[in-house]
Formats: C-alpha cells, structure tokens, sequence
C-alpha cells in the first residue's frame, strides 16, 4: 500500500496561520503608510490655518504706533531754586463707579485702579529774603519758607486698571478711568501730608543748609521758624 502524498493536517494549519499573519501585517503596515500621508498632507493645511489665525488676531489687536507731532510749543519758561529733599513712593486701590444702584447690572461701569505714584516735597529757596537772614555775634539766623509738595503724580509705567466690570447694556463710560487717576493723584497727595511728608521735607532742608553754611565759614547756624500769620 503506497505512502499519500497529501501534507498532514497539522502543516496546512500551520501554514494558513503564517499566510493570515503576513496578510495582517501587510494590512498594518499599509494603514500606517496611509496615515503618515494622510497627516504629511494635513500637516501644511493645519500650520497654513494657524499663521492665518496669527496675523488676523495681529490684524485685529495691532501693536499701536505712537506718532508725536513734530511741531513743539513753549508756552512758558520760569527759573527754579527749589531745594528737593525728599520723595515718597506710594501705592493706592481706587475703586471707581458709575451706573450703579438698581439697573447697576445693565447701565453699571466700575473698575479697580492699582496707582502708584511719586511726591517730591522740599523748599523753594526763590521766596527766601534777605530779611529772612541775619548775622548776630557770628551766628546766622535763618527762617526758610515752608516746605511744600513740588510734586505728586502718578507713575504711569507701574499704575494699572486692575480689574473692569461695565453693564450688559453699555460699554462704560469713558472717563471713568481719568476720573479714577485724578483721583488717585489727589489720595496720593492726602496720604503723603498725612505721613509727614513737609515736616521730613523741612528737617532735611534744614540738614543740608546746615552743613552748607558751615562749610561756608559760618561758626553756627540757627533756624527760626517763619512767624504767623
């Protein structure tokens, strides 16, 4: 009785699960082929969509320009002997509004400022007189003006609107802001002659002349207070 020539059963299986690996990973490797294009070609599409979107947010908030007219007017120009001796740097919350009360959350406008600002206080030697000053048995006697605020104004670099809530129903007033600056300059102002700001302002002055009149030769140097008016 001759042998079959027909493969066992086991290595046809064996076979069949082989050609079902290779079609499986032939399959694989052409979906992910397919991807990689299919990305390769949406790639450009979507970095083309994001500049797009760059220059129209560009287009839409521009960086501004500032063009300051060349043409300038002096309207006045007035000497100074001020003596600055001191500078206060200060910081104040200002709450502004406007709108508020029942209809507040249609017509309302209200906005925190956070100032900060700078008040330059000294003596302003141009009012001090000759009979602001004597000379007895070597001593200099000297009565200097009442210091005063030079300067109080906001720094604008570090002042901000820190927060803003207006009215479904309206796009704020537009003053609100200037208004809320004015403000803080004045409670800037308020807050620097409560500390003190003049009476440190006429110690330093009275500092510094000191040693400025010594220097000049004086043997002493006493200052008087400015009489009442």
């Amino acid at each position: 009785m001759g042998k079959s020539n027909n493969l066992p059963l086991y290595v046809l299986g064996v076979l069949l699960i082989g050609a079902f690996l290779l079609i499986g990973f032939l399959m694989v490797n052409a979906v992910e082929e397919g991807i990689r294009q299919a990305q390769s070609a949406v790639r450009p599409l979507s970095e083309l969509t994001q500049n797009l979107s760059t220059q129209v947010a560009q287009a839409l908030s521009p960086t501004p320009t500032i063009l300051p007219d060349p043409v300038t007017i002096v309207h006045s120009i007035r000497s100074l002997a001020r003596l600055e001796t001191i500078q206060y740097s200060v910081e104040k919350v200002i709450t502004a509004e406007s709108g508020q009360g029942t209809f507040g959350f249609l017509f309302g406008d209200r906005l925190l400022l956070i100032a900060h600002g700078v008040v330059i206080a000294g003596v302003d030697l141009e009012k001090l007189s000759p009979r602001d000053l004597r000379l007895e048995n070597g001593v200099l006697y000297v009565r200097l003006p009442e210091a005063e605020i030079f300067v109080a104004t906001l720094d604008n670099s570090k002042s901000y609107v820190y927060d803003r809530e207006t009215g479904l129903l309206t796009r704020g007033n537009i003053h609100l802001e200037t208004e809320a600056r004015q403000a803080a300059e004045e409670e800037i102002r308020k807050a620097a002659l409560e500390d003190g700001i003049l009476e440190q302002a006429n110690r330093n002055a009275q500092a510094y002349l000191l040693r400025l009149f010594l220097q000049l030769g004086y043997r002493d140097v006493v200052f008087e207070e400015q009489p009442r008016d």
